[in-house]
């Protein structure tokens, strides 16, 4: 009895010890975390968000400082947060979804394996569309993939590069990528310029939150979504994977869709330290919960419907298992 009791004792002060090791290492400290975007953007929000609240949930309460690091549709924040970010917690950050999974599958560019970053989750599911700007006379699918446009893009294997290239060389359609913009708050005001038609890869929160104006307005065309299922918000837009009964076709486009399910994830670099992962993670899932970053975002109009690290996860293992003759083609028609 006296050892069991000795035994159930020590496991206690051990669990104290770990609990009280995790808030000495963060008492004090900053963590960065790395935007892979410019400031203004969806993406630059809503790490920006987080970051002001998220802290609060973190044993000792370090600091959290944004930094945008934007390049190549954000892979640099992922090969940097592979390669170079320490490896103890004190950075995290924030990459499109695409960058994260599919980059790496295709050889894209990437440096890592996505399915070994420490994914504390999403902090909302979204579709993204491709759009067109009222002016071009392009309103329609038919329009679409028929009639020679332009599209901005953020550089190679970024969502809106990858999504245009696919309803290029999917659909046979007549599209020119224009590369260059620094991130997609800059293709949609090229976009509004006039020296770009439309974009891919545009997030529908971003629409609706940052620009109801061009809803209302009548000053974009919702032209096509990358989901399974029509989102009732968006309307009767048609979906990417409905406009193909090719088998090959439709397997490529079902790939990229997968990823969609990731949202705005957020993830630090592989080999954390397991009890400093578990902070993070717990910190990450206390934060979407909690009532004043709700009422915050709220009132940002931001969208919170998150997703966790674990299903992040398990959406890698089923898109890590697609076969290698599918992820060869894939990669042709998203690069081309």
């Amino acid at each position: 009895m006296r050892f069991a009791a000795a035994v159930a004792v020590l496991t206690l002060l051990t669990a104290n010890a770990r609990a009280q090791s995790v808030e000495e290492f963060y008492k004090g400290k900053t963590i960065n975390l790395a935007i892979g975007f410019s400031a203004g953007g969806g993406y630059d929000l809503y790490a920006r968000h987080l970051a002001r609240h998220m802290s609060r949930h973190i044993p000792g309460h370090p600091t959290i400082v944004p930094q945008n690091m934007a390049g190549a549709g954000s892979l640099r924040v992922a090969n940097f947060l592979n390669t170079v970010a320490p490896k103890d917690g004190t950075v995290f950050g924030t990459f499109t979804r695409t960058v994260g999974v599919i980059n790496p599958l295709l050889d894209m560019g990437a440096t890592f394996d996505a399915t070994k970053f420490t994914w504390l989750g999403s902090i909302t599911e979204d579709v993204s569309l491709c759009v067109t700007w009222h002016s071009t006379g392009v309103k329609t699918w038919q329009d679409f993939i028929t009639r020679p446009i332009t599209l901005g893009s953020d550089g190679a294997n970024s969502e809106p590069d990858i999504f245009a290239r696919l309803h290029k060389n999917v659909f046979n359609a007549p599209i020119k990528v224009v590369a260059g913009y620094p991130g997609t708050n800059e293709i949609m005001l090229a976009m509004e310029r006039g020296e770009v038609d439309g974009l891919c890869s545009l997030s529908w929160t971003t629409i609706k939150t940052r620009h109801a104006n061009w809803l209302k307005d009548g000053k974009i065309n919702l032209i096509s979504q990358a989901s399974f299922e029509k989102t009732p918000e968006v309307g009767d837009v048609p979906l990417m994977t409905e406009q193909t009964k090719d088998q090959e076709k439709l397997q490529i486009l079902k790939l990229f869709t997968l990823t969609q399910a990731m949202g705005r994830p957020f993830a630090a670099p592989p080999g954390v330290p397991a009890d400093r992962k578990a902070a993070l993670v717990a910190a990450f899932n206390a934060t979407m919960q909690d009532p004043d970053y709700l009422a915050e975002a709220k009132k940002l109009e931001l969208d919170i419907n998150p997703v966790s690290g674990k299903a992040i996860d398990d959406l890698l293992a089923e898109v890590y298992a697609t076969p290698k003759d599918v992820l060869k083609k894939a990669s042709e028609m998203a690069t081309k």
